[in-house]
């Protein structure tokens, strides 16, 4: 099933193109690829100077609200109508200073057991430098699409 016809939340918004969630849009949010059937995506965020901190690098809470919002989608954009996600657990681990521009998050859902799914994420500076990663363990939840994405 490619990813214009998955009928979930997530591949809606996209379809219908929705702004982002606040949040996302703060990080600069923006859907590169994606696959709900190898339950994968790539994203990029826009790193500002407000980003950073005296030295010109992006604080690890940033990197890790975009590790978090590169998890989060590649779950999302597998799962069907009425289904959400809690994260239980997300892991982070810097590998590197990072300044401002461009990153690229790559996510990957790399085991289910029922409900629960673990997941993989890496961020990139836009030359392709592993520059941070993450592990998170995510629950489906039967949740309702709020107001802003509900009906046609």
């Amino acid at each position: 099933m490619s990813a214009a016809d998955r009928p979930g939340m997530f591949i809606d918004a996209l379809r219908r193109q929705l702004p982002p969630p606040p949040a996302a849009l703060t990080l600069g949010f923006e859907v590169v690829e994606v696959d709900p059937a190898g339950g994968s995506i790539v994203v990029a965020f826009a790193a500002g100077p407000s980003f950073t901190n005296p030295f010109g690098e992006v604080l690890g809470g940033f990197l890790a609200a975009m590790l978090y919002d590169t998890v989060g989608p590649a779950v999302l954009a597998t799962l069907g109508p009425g289904e959400f996600i809690l994260t239980h657990d997300l892991d982070t681990i810097f590998l590197r200073p990072t300044p401002a521009g461009r990153l690229v998050g790559r996510g990957r859902v790399v085991g289910r057991d029922g409900d629960l799914l673990a997941v993989t994420a890496e961020l990139e500076s836009a030359d392709g430098e592993l520059l941070a990663t993450a592990t998170a363990n995510v629950q489906v939840v039967q949740r309702h699409a709020p107001p802003a994405i509900s009906g046609s």
